[in-house]
């Protein structure tokens, strides 16, 4: 994970100190009453309790401890979703480092503005490639023209970072088969239809798989179905080729940031308004009545302070999606995020599904 700032230490180290105290006063009465009325001896165990939680304070507070870093010089990266946000930030901060960077745009056939100023770097390290990664056929393209730049294929291609995706909103009954099919194809098909046609080049490197997630691929949330099964699927897949890719000595990483909507782009207030209009006008007339307009608009009007919301500068990221390129011993899972969204992650992961939905619900 990217170095944390002062402020999120700060705020980590003081809840961290309250549950302790918490812990250490609260937790050992309880326990040592209950072992009471069973008629056991009092044990120690919630001192133990206490120092592991201690332990994992330090863990998650201190700053990366360093794991070494690889050779930048003659790896290559394919990055998807360049266009914009997060991928065409990326492309810029690893091409500064040292890399042969293959930025793929969606728009670089119809003269995107991203394609085109990454374009302007005229340099033989930012190479600009058309990339529809729900297309069979580009994807194969694009991987085609990998090859054909690749310094030595022999080596092979060090990275391949998944970060296109699309975003929606909405609850069940007013979100389309399409829709839930069309973020499906971008978010997680895409992600997989790439990464099998990389995955012989990464191999050969022994190299890096990067997946882009969300903290809305660990937990669920009202209106985020759509969104929230492409991302958890990207999660699993990461997963389970972390697990085969093991034996050739490929790592595989997953990223899960936070709310950086207003750092991306990805949910503006016109973009929102566009989308609830299309739910309510494709929404089946029975679910129309059944809900009424009102409830709709009550709705909308919760999702509303969510545009161009959350943290605006991109760069804990791009740190951490450059630390799973670059490390030697890249981490399994990183988490840029604020802390409330850290502490909801945990709450709603790792506490009793009741408590989850008392808080969040």
């Amino acid at each position: 994970m990217a170095p944390l700032s002062a402020f999120r230490v700060a705020l980590l180290v003081s809840l961290s100190v309250f549950l302790t105290a918490v812990l250490g006063f609260g937790l050992p009465y309880l326990l040592n009453a209950a072992m009471r009325m069973l008629g056991l001896p009092e044990t120690s165990v919630t001192e133990c309790i206490v120092v592991l939680y201690l332990m994992f304070v330090l863990y998650v507070a201190t700053p990366r401890i360093p794991r070494g870093l690889v050779e930048v010089k003659g790896k290559a990266v394919l990055v998807t979703g360049c266009d914009s946000g997060f991928g065409h930030a990326l492309a810029k901060q690893l091409h500064k480092l040292g890399f042969t960077v293959f930025a793929g745009c969606l728009f670089k056939d119809k003269g995107g503005e991203g394609a085109k100023e990454l374009e302007e770097f005229h340099s033989d390290r930012m190479k600009v490639v058309q990339l529809d990664v729900c297309s069979d056929e580009q994807v194969d393209q694009a991987v085609e023209y990998v090859k054909e730049n690749l310094e030595d294929t022999e080596t092979g291609l060090w990275a391949v970072v998944n970060n296109a995706g699309v975003s929606t909103f909405g609850e069940v009954e007013f979100i389309s088969m399409d829709t839930y099919k069309k973020v499906s194809e971008v978010n997680l098909w895409g992600t997989i239809r790439v990464t099998k046609a990389v995955l012989p080049l990464i191999r050969r490197a022994k190299g890096r798989v990067v997946n882009v997630s969300s903290m809305s691929g660990r937990m669920g949330g009202a209106l985020q179905s759509a969104y929230s099964i492409s991302k958890y699927g990207v999660e699993t897949f990461s997963d389970c080729l972390r697990y085969e890719m093991k034996s050739w000595g490929v790592k595989v990483s997953i990223i899960e940031p936070g709310n950086f909507a207003a750092a991306t782009s990805i949910m503006t207030r016109d973009a929102m308004a566009s989308t609830a209009n299309k739910l309510w006008s494709e929404a089946p007339s029975q679910v129309k009545e059944d809900y009424g307009k009102a409830h709709f608009e009550h709705l909308m009007a919760r999702m509303r302070p969510f545009a161009n919301s959350g943290q605006k500068d991109p760069s804990s990221v791009l740190d951490d999606i450059t630390d799973a390129i670059v490390s030697k011993r890249p981490y399994t899972r990183y988490h840029p995020m604020e802390p409330h969204c850290w502490v909801r992650v945990q709450v709603m992961t790792h506490l009793p599904g009741a408590i989850s939905d008392f808080l969040y619900s």
